[in-house]
């Protein structure tokens, strides 16, 4: 995964809920942490995103994405 982002934490997915529009994707990294992001439902369902899934949390400026 090639990214722009500088800020990449791996971590595991320890929830993902699908709301009307957007889901919450909460990831667990090493230290305990839980970073939370909201992605469309449709990027879940592309990136069939589950829980114990390992992920990163990409962290910008301006926002918190996940990739896998």
């Amino acid at each position: 995964m090639e990214l722009s982002a500088r800020n990449k934490i791996r971590g595991t997915i320890t929830e993902v809920k699908i709301g009307s529009v957007m889901a919450k994707v909460a990831v667990k990294i090493a230290d305990g942490t839980i970073i939370s992001s909201m992605i469309t439902i449709d990027s879940v369902e592309d990136m069939n995103l589950k829980v114990g899934d390992e992920v990163f949390a990409i962290v910008k400026s301006t926002e918190v994405m996940i990739g896998k």
